[in-house]
Protein backbone atom coordinates (compact mmCIF):
# COMPACT_ATOMS: atom_id res chain seq x y z
CA UNK A 1 0.00 0.00 0.00
CA UNK A 2 3.22 2.29 1.01
CA UNK A 3 4.36 2.21 -2.86
CA UNK A 4 0.59 3.02 -4.47
CA UNK A 5 1.60 6.92 -5.06
CA UNK A 6 4.25 6.69 -6.55
CA UNK A 7 3.06 3.64 -8.59
CA UNK A 8 0.41 5.79 -10.04
CA UNK A 9 2.49 8.74 -10.39
CA UNK A 10 4.70 6.40 -13.03
CA UNK A 11 1.50 5.11 -14.67
CA UNK A 12 0.61 8.69 -15.64
CA UNK A 13 4.17 10.00 -16.44
CA UNK A 14 3.23 10.12 -20.12
CA UNK A 15 0.24 12.53 -19.51
CA UNK A 16 2.06 15.20 -16.53
CA UNK A 17 1.84 17.93 -19.07
CA UNK A 18 -1.83 17.51 -20.23
CA UNK A 19 -3.91 20.40 -20.08
CA UNK A 20 -6.46 18.80 -17.07
CA UNK A 21 -6.77 15.47 -15.51
CA UNK A 22 -10.54 14.55 -14.92
CA UNK A 23 -11.34 11.82 -12.34
CA UNK A 24 -14.49 9.89 -13.52
CA UNK A 25 -15.90 10.04 -10.03
CA UNK A 26 -18.96 7.85 -9.37
CA UNK A 27 -17.96 7.99 -5.04
CA UNK A 28 -17.38 4.17 -5.21
CA UNK A 29 -14.43 2.56 -3.36
CA UNK A 30 -12.02 2.74 -6.73
CA UNK A 31 -12.75 6.42 -7.86
CA UNK A 32 -12.66 7.68 -4.10
CA UNK A 33 -9.12 6.21 -3.66
CA UNK A 34 -8.32 7.27 -7.39
CA UNK A 35 -9.31 10.98 -6.56
CA UNK A 36 -7.99 10.80 -2.85
CA UNK A 37 -4.53 10.29 -4.07
CA UNK A 38 -4.46 12.67 -6.92
CA UNK A 39 -5.50 15.36 -4.66
CA UNK A 40 -2.59 14.29 -2.39
CA UNK A 41 -0.17 14.17 -4.94
CA UNK A 42 -0.82 17.63 -6.58
CA UNK A 43 0.15 18.67 -3.27
CA UNK A 44 3.94 17.82 -3.57
CA UNK A 45 4.15 17.55 -7.21
CA UNK A 46 3.61 19.75 -10.63
CA UNK A 47 0.41 18.02 -11.98
CA UNK A 48 -2.43 19.20 -14.26
CA UNK A 49 -5.41 21.00 -13.48
CA UNK A 50 -7.48 18.27 -11.70
CA UNK A 51 -11.15 18.04 -11.14
CA UNK A 52 -13.60 15.37 -10.83
CA UNK A 53 -17.00 14.19 -12.90
CA UNK A 54 -20.26 12.44 -11.71
CA UNK A 55 -22.65 10.74 -14.26
CA UNK A 56 -25.94 10.71 -12.44
CA UNK A 57 -27.81 7.89 -14.28
CA UNK A 58 -30.91 8.32 -12.29
CA UNK A 59 -31.68 4.17 -12.36
CA UNK A 60 -32.71 3.84 -8.53
CA UNK A 61 -34.07 6.03 -5.92
CA UNK A 62 -30.35 5.70 -4.03
CA UNK A 63 -28.79 7.17 -6.53
CA UNK A 64 -30.40 10.61 -6.35
CA UNK A 65 -28.28 11.11 -2.99
CA UNK A 66 -24.99 10.36 -4.31
CA UNK A 67 -24.45 13.99 -6.34
CA UNK A 68 -23.99 15.74 -2.47
CA UNK A 69 -21.63 12.75 -1.54
CA UNK A 70 -19.65 13.58 -3.88
CA UNK A 71 -19.77 16.90 -3.71
CA UNK A 72 -18.63 16.80 -0.06
CA UNK A 73 -15.95 14.81 -0.99
CA UNK A 74 -14.50 16.99 -3.65
CA UNK A 75 -15.18 19.66 -1.55
CA UNK A 76 -12.83 18.27 1.75
CA UNK A 77 -10.00 17.89 -1.12
CA UNK A 78 -10.29 21.30 -2.77
CA UNK A 79 -11.24 19.48 -5.90
CA UNK A 80 -14.33 21.05 -8.60
CA UNK A 81 -17.19 18.50 -9.00
CA UNK A 82 -19.16 18.65 -12.51
CA UNK A 83 -22.28 16.98 -11.91
CA UNK A 84 -24.05 15.22 -15.72
CA UNK A 85 -27.47 13.57 -15.93
CA UNK A 86 -27.67 11.36 -18.59
CA UNK A 87 -31.05 9.57 -19.94
CA UNK A 88 -30.36 5.89 -20.20
CA UNK A 89 -32.43 4.15 -23.12
CA UNK A 90 -34.24 1.14 -22.59
CA UNK A 91 -32.81 -2.18 -23.78
CA UNK A 92 -31.95 -5.41 -23.36
CA UNK A 93 -29.07 -5.10 -21.50
CA UNK A 94 -29.46 -2.24 -18.08
CA UNK A 95 -25.83 -2.60 -18.15
CA UNK A 96 -24.58 -1.99 -21.51
CA UNK A 97 -27.29 0.94 -21.74
CA UNK A 98 -25.86 3.09 -18.88
CA UNK A 99 -22.29 2.30 -19.97
CA UNK A 100 -22.90 3.81 -23.22
CA UNK A 101 -24.78 6.52 -21.43
CA UNK A 102 -21.82 6.96 -19.43
CA UNK A 103 -19.15 7.29 -21.88
CA UNK A 104 -21.55 9.30 -24.20
CA UNK A 105 -21.24 12.41 -22.07
CA UNK A 106 -17.57 11.25 -21.36
CA UNK A 107 -16.83 11.53 -24.96
CA UNK A 108 -18.43 14.83 -25.53
CA UNK A 109 -17.44 16.45 -22.34
CA UNK A 110 -13.48 15.41 -22.76
CA UNK A 111 -11.77 17.94 -25.12
CA UNK A 112 -8.19 18.31 -26.69
CA UNK A 113 -4.81 17.69 -24.36
CA UNK A 114 -7.41 16.34 -21.67
CA UNK A 115 -7.54 12.97 -19.65
CA UNK A 116 -10.22 11.48 -18.30
CA UNK A 117 -9.08 9.26 -15.77
CA UNK A 118 -11.20 5.91 -14.46
CA UNK A 119 -10.97 3.74 -11.32
CA UNK A 120 -10.79 0.08 -13.11
CA UNK A 121 -8.28 -2.11 -11.26
CA UNK A 122 -7.14 -5.19 -11.83
CA UNK A 123 -9.88 -7.71 -10.13
CA UNK A 124 -12.26 -5.93 -12.65
CA UNK A 125 -9.17 -6.42 -15.57
CA UNK A 126 -10.12 -10.60 -14.89
CA UNK A 127 -13.80 -9.78 -14.09
CA UNK A 128 -14.07 -7.83 -18.15
CA UNK A 129 -11.96 -11.03 -19.49
CA UNK A 130 -14.41 -13.98 -18.13
CA UNK A 131 -17.54 -11.70 -19.14
CA UNK A 132 -15.94 -11.45 -22.77
CA UNK A 133 -14.87 -14.84 -22.41
CA UNK A 134 -18.43 -16.22 -21.95
CA UNK A 135 -19.75 -13.68 -24.97
CA UNK A 136 -16.97 -15.78 -27.46
CA UNK A 137 -14.87 -12.70 -28.10
CA UNK A 138 -12.10 -12.65 -30.50
CA UNK A 139 -8.54 -11.40 -29.69
CA UNK A 140 -9.62 -8.08 -29.68
CA UNK A 141 -12.39 -8.18 -26.90
CA UNK A 142 -10.36 -11.00 -24.57
CA UNK A 143 -7.82 -7.87 -24.70
CA UNK A 144 -9.82 -6.85 -22.12
CA UNK A 145 -9.71 -2.91 -20.82
CA UNK A 146 -6.47 -0.59 -22.12
CA UNK A 147 -4.42 1.10 -19.98
CA UNK A 148 -5.20 4.38 -22.60
CA UNK A 149 -7.04 5.11 -25.41
CA UNK A 150 -8.65 7.81 -27.40
CA UNK A 151 -11.71 9.40 -25.93
CA UNK A 152 -13.45 12.37 -27.20
CA UNK A 153 -10.62 14.92 -28.51
CA UNK A 154 -8.73 13.74 -25.49
CA UNK A 155 -7.59 10.14 -24.04
CA UNK A 156 -8.95 8.12 -21.38
CA UNK A 157 -6.41 6.38 -19.07
CA UNK A 158 -7.26 3.71 -16.55
CA UNK A 159 -3.93 3.97 -13.85
CA UNK A 160 -4.89 1.45 -11.65
CA UNK A 161 -4.71 -1.61 -13.81
CA UNK A 162 -1.80 -3.49 -12.00
CA UNK A 163 -3.88 -2.67 -8.21
CA UNK A 164 -5.90 -4.98 -6.63
CA UNK A 165 -9.32 -4.42 -5.18
CA UNK A 166 -7.59 -5.50 -1.59
CA UNK A 167 -5.01 -2.89 -2.27
CA UNK A 168 -7.10 0.02 -2.65
CA UNK A 169 -9.34 -0.90 0.41
CA UNK A 170 -6.25 -0.89 1.88
CA UNK A 171 -5.88 2.44 1.41
CA UNK A 172 -8.82 3.52 1.99
CA UNK A 173 -8.97 2.17 5.16
CA UNK A 174 -5.66 3.58 6.26
CA UNK A 175 -7.03 7.22 5.23
CA UNK A 176 -10.63 6.42 7.18
CA UNK A 177 -11.78 7.46 3.42
CA UNK A 178 -16.19 7.01 2.86
CA UNK A 179 -17.64 5.44 -0.12
CA UNK A 180 -20.47 4.98 -1.85
CA UNK A 181 -21.62 1.04 -1.73
CA UNK A 182 -24.18 0.77 -4.91
CA UNK A 183 -26.86 -1.79 -4.24
CA UNK A 184 -27.77 -2.76 -7.29
CA UNK A 185 -23.84 -4.36 -7.11
CA UNK A 186 -25.22 -7.22 -4.88
CA UNK A 187 -27.96 -7.95 -7.89
CA UNK A 188 -26.74 -11.46 -9.26
CA UNK A 189 -28.94 -11.31 -12.14
CA UNK A 190 -26.34 -8.54 -13.83
CA UNK A 191 -23.70 -10.76 -15.34
CA UNK A 192 -20.67 -8.91 -14.22
CA UNK A 193 -22.18 -8.94 -10.65
CA UNK A 194 -22.57 -12.78 -10.88
CA UNK A 195 -18.78 -13.41 -12.24
CA UNK A 196 -18.14 -11.05 -9.38
CA UNK A 197 -19.78 -13.01 -6.46
CA UNK A 198 -20.14 -16.46 -7.52
CA UNK A 199 -17.60 -17.74 -10.81
CA UNK A 200 -14.34 -15.25 -8.93
CA UNK A 201 -14.46 -16.60 -5.33
CA UNK A 202 -14.19 -20.51 -6.93
CA UNK A 203 -11.90 -19.73 -9.03
CA UNK A 204 -9.34 -17.78 -6.53
CA UNK A 205 -9.99 -20.17 -3.91
CA UNK A 206 -8.54 -23.10 -6.34
CA UNK A 207 -6.10 -20.66 -7.45
CA UNK A 208 -5.10 -18.03 -5.65
CA UNK A 209 -3.14 -16.06 -8.28
CA UNK A 210 -5.94 -16.67 -10.94
CA UNK A 211 -6.59 -13.00 -11.11
CA UNK A 212 -3.28 -11.77 -11.79
CA UNK A 213 -2.81 -14.72 -14.61
CA UNK A 214 -6.07 -13.42 -16.25
CA UNK A 215 -4.55 -10.03 -16.01
CA UNK A 216 -1.09 -11.26 -17.31
CA UNK A 217 -3.31 -13.45 -20.40
CA UNK A 218 -5.26 -10.08 -21.42
CA UNK A 219 -1.61 -8.44 -21.65
CA UNK A 220 -0.51 -11.12 -23.77
CA UNK A 221 -3.82 -10.98 -25.60
CA UNK A 222 -3.21 -6.97 -26.41
CA UNK A 223 0.08 -7.63 -27.77
CA UNK A 224 -1.14 -10.61 -30.34
CA UNK A 225 -3.96 -7.80 -31.00
CA UNK A 226 -1.22 -5.06 -31.67
CA UNK A 227 0.44 -7.62 -34.23
CA UNK A 228 -2.84 -8.17 -35.99
CA UNK A 229 -3.47 -4.70 -36.26
CA UNK A 230 -0.28 -4.36 -37.91
CA UNK A 231 -1.08 -7.04 -40.35
CA UNK A 232 -4.38 -5.15 -41.20
CA UNK A 233 -2.35 -1.82 -42.10
CA UNK A 234 -0.16 -3.72 -44.51
CA UNK A 235 -3.22 -4.81 -46.30
CA UNK A 236 -5.55 -2.17 -45.73
CA UNK A 237 -2.61 -0.05 -47.85
CA UNK A 238 -3.09 -2.25 -50.51
CA UNK A 239 -7.06 -1.66 -50.78
CA UNK A 240 -6.49 2.04 -50.11
CA UNK A 241 -5.97 2.98 -53.64
CA UNK A 242 -7.88 6.70 -54.51
CA UNK A 243 -10.76 6.53 -55.64
CA UNK A 244 -12.04 9.16 -59.04
CA UNK A 245 -14.91 9.65 -56.58
CA UNK A 246 -13.04 10.98 -53.29
CA UNK A 247 -15.47 14.02 -53.64
CA UNK A 248 -17.78 11.52 -52.24
CA UNK A 249 -16.06 12.15 -49.10
CA UNK A 250 -16.87 8.57 -48.47
CA UNK A 251 -14.82 5.42 -46.75
CA UNK A 252 -13.74 3.06 -49.26
CA UNK A 253 -11.65 0.46 -50.48
CA UNK A 254 -10.59 -1.14 -53.15
CA UNK A 255 -12.50 -4.96 -53.54
CA UNK A 256 -9.98 -6.92 -55.24
CA UNK A 257 -6.77 -6.47 -52.81
CA UNK A 258 -9.16 -7.64 -50.36
CA UNK A 259 -10.84 -10.85 -51.82
CA UNK A 260 -7.19 -12.06 -52.41
CA UNK A 261 -6.25 -12.31 -48.97
CA UNK A 262 -7.25 -15.65 -47.21
CA UNK A 263 -10.60 -15.38 -45.58
CA UNK A 264 -9.26 -14.77 -42.04
CA UNK A 265 -6.89 -11.54 -43.12
CA UNK A 266 -9.97 -10.40 -44.99
CA UNK A 267 -12.08 -10.72 -41.45
CA UNK A 268 -8.97 -8.84 -39.52
CA UNK A 269 -8.23 -6.19 -42.21
CA UNK A 270 -11.85 -5.14 -42.20
CA UNK A 271 -12.87 -5.02 -38.95
CA UNK A 272 -9.97 -2.99 -38.46
CA UNK A 273 -10.89 -0.37 -40.99
CA UNK A 274 -14.56 -0.69 -39.77
CA UNK A 275 -14.06 -0.22 -35.61
CA UNK A 276 -13.94 3.27 -35.76
CA UNK A 277 -17.05 3.37 -38.15
CA UNK A 278 -19.21 1.10 -36.68
CA UNK A 279 -19.66 -1.36 -33.70
CA UNK A 280 -18.64 -4.83 -35.07
CA UNK A 281 -20.18 -7.95 -35.86
CA UNK A 282 -20.32 -10.84 -34.51
CA UNK A 283 -18.84 -13.92 -35.62
CA UNK A 284 -22.25 -15.37 -37.23
CA UNK A 285 -23.07 -11.94 -38.85
CA UNK A 286 -19.73 -12.33 -40.91
CA UNK A 287 -21.74 -14.12 -43.65
CA UNK A 288 -22.32 -10.76 -44.75
CA UNK A 289 -19.37 -10.14 -46.29
CA UNK A 290 -19.50 -13.43 -47.56
CA UNK A 291 -22.53 -12.33 -49.20
CA UNK A 292 -21.38 -9.17 -50.59
CA UNK A 293 -18.03 -10.19 -51.69
CA UNK A 294 -20.12 -13.38 -53.52
CA UNK A 295 -22.96 -11.71 -55.32
CA UNK A 296 -23.09 -11.51 -59.18
CA UNK A 297 -21.13 -9.09 -61.01
CA UNK A 298 -23.99 -6.66 -62.33
CA UNK A 299 -25.42 -7.18 -58.33
CA UNK A 300 -25.62 -4.18 -56.08
CA UNK A 301 -25.42 -6.11 -52.37
CA UNK A 302 -25.32 -4.08 -49.35
CA UNK A 303 -24.44 -5.63 -46.07
CA UNK A 304 -26.36 -3.93 -43.25
CA UNK A 305 -24.25 -3.29 -39.65
CA UNK A 306 -25.01 -1.20 -36.32
CA UNK A 307 -23.90 1.98 -37.57
CA UNK A 308 -24.23 1.97 -41.38
CA UNK A 309 -23.94 0.00 -44.00
CA UNK A 310 -21.22 -1.66 -46.65
CA UNK A 311 -21.91 -1.46 -50.52
CA UNK A 312 -20.06 -2.90 -53.15
CA UNK A 313 -20.20 -0.76 -56.43
CA UNK A 314 -17.39 0.28 -59.32
CA UNK A 315 -14.59 -2.39 -57.91
CA UNK A 316 -15.02 -0.84 -54.54
CA UNK A 317 -16.56 -1.62 -51.09
CA UNK A 318 -18.15 2.04 -49.21
CA UNK A 319 -19.03 2.44 -46.02
CA UNK A 320 -22.55 4.41 -45.92
CA UNK A 321 -24.36 5.90 -42.60
CA UNK A 322 -26.07 8.94 -41.56
CA UNK A 323 -27.85 11.34 -44.58
CA UNK A 324 -26.44 8.68 -46.92
CA UNK A 325 -29.01 6.57 -45.87
CA UNK A 326 -32.05 8.67 -46.16
CA UNK A 327 -33.61 9.48 -48.87
CA UNK A 328 -33.06 12.99 -50.47
CA UNK A 329 -36.61 15.24 -52.04
CA UNK A 330 -37.98 14.44 -55.00
CA UNK A 331 -37.31 18.07 -56.61
CA UNK A 332 -36.68 21.35 -55.11
CA UNK A 333 -36.67 25.12 -56.38
CA UNK A 334 -34.17 26.93 -56.64
CA UNK A 335 -35.01 30.25 -56.78
CA UNK A 336 -31.98 32.05 -56.39
CA UNK A 337 -29.01 29.90 -58.17
CA UNK A 338 -26.50 32.89 -57.25
CA UNK A 339 -26.94 31.44 -53.28
CA UNK A 340 -26.17 27.95 -52.26
CA UNK A 341 -28.79 25.68 -51.92
CA UNK A 342 -29.46 23.49 -49.32
CA UNK A 343 -30.90 19.65 -50.10
CA UNK A 344 -32.51 17.68 -48.23
CA UNK A 345 -30.37 14.80 -46.52
CA UNK A 346 -28.40 15.45 -49.29
CA UNK A 347 -25.56 18.33 -48.43
CA UNK A 348 -25.65 21.31 -50.97
CA UNK A 349 -25.21 22.55 -54.33
CA UNK A 350 -23.85 25.50 -55.76
CA UNK A 351 -22.76 27.13 -59.11
CA UNK A 352 -19.27 28.23 -60.43
CA UNK A 353 -19.32 30.65 -63.32
CA UNK A 354 -22.02 32.64 -64.90
CA UNK A 355 -25.45 30.98 -63.40
CA UNK A 356 -27.84 29.72 -65.82
CA UNK A 357 -30.86 31.57 -66.83
CA UNK A 358 -34.41 29.93 -64.94
CA UNK A 359 -36.32 29.10 -63.68
CA UNK A 360 -34.32 26.19 -62.22
CA UNK A 361 -35.26 23.20 -60.07
CA UNK A 362 -33.15 21.00 -58.42
CA UNK A 363 -34.47 17.17 -59.05
CA UNK A 364 -33.07 13.28 -58.85
CA UNK A 365 -32.81 10.34 -61.46
CA UNK A 366 -36.37 8.68 -61.29
CA UNK A 367 -35.80 6.53 -65.36
CA UNK A 368 -35.76 8.17 -68.46
CA UNK A 369 -34.25 10.99 -68.34
CA UNK A 370 -32.45 12.41 -71.77
CA UNK A 371 -29.67 14.92 -71.85
CA UNK A 372 -28.22 17.34 -75.10
CA UNK A 373 -24.74 16.99 -75.15
CA UNK A 374 -22.73 18.98 -77.82
CA UNK A 375 -21.78 17.23 -80.56
CA UNK A 376 -23.50 14.09 -79.48
CA UNK A 377 -26.93 14.78 -79.65
CA UNK A 378 -30.00 13.44 -76.79
CA UNK A 379 -28.48 10.55 -75.01
CA UNK A 380 -30.02 8.69 -72.20
CA UNK A 381 -28.60 9.47 -68.62
CA UNK A 382 -28.73 5.83 -67.74
CA UNK A 383 -25.78 4.89 -70.29
CA UNK A 384 -24.00 7.69 -69.75
CA UNK A 385 -23.49 7.07 -65.86
CA UNK A 386 -22.68 3.57 -66.89
CA UNK A 387 -19.74 5.45 -69.12
CA UNK A 388 -18.61 6.86 -66.32
CA UNK A 389 -18.73 4.29 -63.94
CA UNK A 390 -20.59 6.22 -61.32
CA UNK A 391 -21.27 3.84 -57.86
CA UNK A 392 -25.14 2.80 -58.08
CA UNK A 393 -25.49 4.06 -54.62
CA UNK A 394 -25.09 7.60 -55.92
CA UNK A 395 -26.83 7.49 -59.00
CA UNK A 396 -29.94 7.88 -57.52
CA UNK A 397 -29.16 11.11 -55.34
CA UNK A 398 -26.71 12.81 -57.75
CA UNK A 399 -28.35 16.17 -58.27
CA UNK A 400 -29.99 17.14 -61.83
CA UNK A 401 -30.19 20.49 -62.86
CA UNK A 402 -33.43 21.35 -64.95
CA UNK A 403 -34.92 23.94 -66.43
CA UNK A 404 -38.63 23.32 -67.13
CA UNK A 405 -38.35 19.35 -68.55
CA UNK A 406 -34.72 19.93 -69.77
CA UNK A 407 -31.93 18.68 -68.04
CA UNK A 408 -28.89 21.07 -68.30
CA UNK A 409 -26.37 19.45 -66.03
CA UNK A 410 -25.15 16.15 -63.20
CA UNK A 411 -23.53 17.58 -60.49
CA UNK A 412 -19.40 16.94 -60.46
CA UNK A 413 -19.42 14.78 -63.64
CA UNK A 414 -16.67 16.68 -66.19
CA UNK A 415 -18.60 16.95 -69.31
CA UNK A 416 -22.06 16.75 -67.98
CA UNK A 417 -21.67 19.20 -65.20
CA UNK A 418 -21.94 22.63 -66.81
CA UNK A 419 -21.45 24.63 -70.46
CA UNK A 420 -18.04 24.44 -71.45
CA UNK A 421 -14.76 25.75 -69.78
CA UNK A 422 -15.85 29.21 -70.12
CA UNK A 423 -19.17 28.88 -68.72
CA UNK A 424 -21.10 27.46 -65.49
CA UNK A 425 -20.40 24.72 -63.82
CA UNK A 426 -22.53 22.65 -60.91
CA UNK A 427 -20.74 21.49 -58.40
CA UNK A 428 -22.10 19.37 -55.14
CA UNK A 429 -21.16 18.64 -51.82
CA UNK A 430 -22.70 15.46 -50.86
CA UNK A 431 -22.82 15.76 -46.82
CA UNK A 432 -22.10 18.19 -44.43
CA UNK A 433 -21.39 15.47 -41.85
CA UNK A 434 -18.36 13.30 -40.69
CA UNK A 435 -18.42 9.89 -42.67
CA UNK A 436 -15.43 8.68 -40.84
CA UNK A 437 -16.49 8.49 -37.37
CA UNK A 438 -19.42 7.18 -35.66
Amino acid sequence: MSDLPSRLLLNLAAWRNARTWRVAFSGGLDSTVLLHLLAHLAKHHSLPALSAIHIHHGLQAAADAWPAHCQSVCDALGVPLQVIRVAVQPGASLERAAREARYAAFTSLTEADEVLLTGQHRDDQAETLLFRLMRGAGVRGLSAMPAQRPLGQGTLVRPLLDVTRAELEAYARAHQLRWIEDPSNQDRQFSRNYLRHQVLPLLTARWPQAQASMARSAAHLREAQGLLDELAQLDLAQAATPSEFSWLGLPSLELAPLTSLSAARQRNALSHWLEPLTRLPDTDHWSGWNDLCGAASDASPVWRLADGELHRSAGRVWWLSGDWLRAPAVSVEWPDPSTTLRLANNGRVMFSGQTPVGPLRIGYRQGGELMHLAGRGHRDLKRLLNERAVPGFVRGRLPLLFRGAELLAVANLPGLDGQGPDGWKLHWQPTDEDQGLR
